[in-house]
């Protein structure tokens, strides 16, 4: 088995970037969701109610990120330190985050139909991972709950293979991709090395609307979620791709072996 691909989405719900190579820091892989998209009240926004973020392409640029949409792009600065403060929440977690300039809200305002802001983490911001699953307080940004989602490239095809219309891996948003191995085979996988990291694997990823998206257009297509909950239900919940923790940072590398210890 091999890690065969690497993505990090450095703005939450927005396109993501594939890379060969990755360092890990203690928030995921290093750039990954720092940047988050809020509403009024600081609440997040994301695809589940935007399907429209799908579109905007983030691009890493010196001293911040580049969006882009079509024609119409704007580059944001990483705020700092004395930046202001807004508390953000996410998933019923209340964050402090800093704010970007005024432009970038107002420049997603403009994108999506709706007041917006854009707000980045700190490095020190506390986040952390639901301690019914942390081993040792495991800190995450603003992914959902996890600093990693893996999903094999045999469970992709599987799924292909009842589909009227096969879809890429990006409907699933995942940061590392296996192949070598059989169809949901993580499912059954506790403790894995690629590289030279060592990770945990912790929970199974519970699936909401957002793979319904076509990534490229931004149109739902409600067939992938009613055949994934024909045969990948459990305890009422669609389950596909497993979360992942660290105790240990380091890097990862496309074609970095993949080994299951537990």
């Amino acid at each position: 088995m091999q890690l065969s691909g690497i993505t990090i989405y450095p703005v939450k719900s927005c396109a993501g970037i594939n890379l060969d190579h990755v360092t890990l820091d203690r928030f995921g892989p290093v750039g990954d969701r720092r940047w988050l998209v809020v509403d009024e009240r600081g609440r997040f926004i994301s695809q589940r109610e935007q399907a429209h973020m799908a579109l905007i392409r983030v691009e890493q640029v010196q001293g911040g990120i580049r969006l882009n949409l079509g024609d119409s792009s704007i580059d944001c600065l990483t705020p700092g330190t004395n930046a202001p403060e807004l508390r953000v929440s996410i998933w019923g977690d209340s964050v402090r985050a800093l704010l970007a300039g005024s432009a970038a809200g107002e420049w997603l305002s403009a994108q999506l139909g709706q007041p917006c802001r854009l707000v980045y983490m700190p490095e020190t911001c506390q986040r952390l991972v639901d301690g019914l699953y942390a081993r040792d307080g495991e800190a995450v940004s603003f992914a959902d709950g996890f600093p990693l989602l893996l999903i094999s490239q045999a469970s992709l095809d599987d799924l292909n293979s009842r589909l009227d219309n096969p879809v890429p891996m990006n409907r699933f948003r995942p940061n590392l991709v296996v192949s070598g191995c059989d169809r949901f085979a993580e499912d059954g996988w506790r403790r894995i090395r690629i590289g030279e990291v060592e990770f945990d694997v912790a929970k199974p990823c519970s699936r909401c609307a957002i793979p319904s998206i076509d990534q490229a257009t931004a149109q739902r297509d409600g067939q992938i979620n009613r055949v994934l909950a024909s045969y990948r239900r459990v305890n009422g919940q669609v389950m596909f791709g497993q979360n992942l923790l660290y105790q240990s940072v380091g890097s990862l590398s496309v074609r970095d072996p993949v080994e299951v210890l537990d």
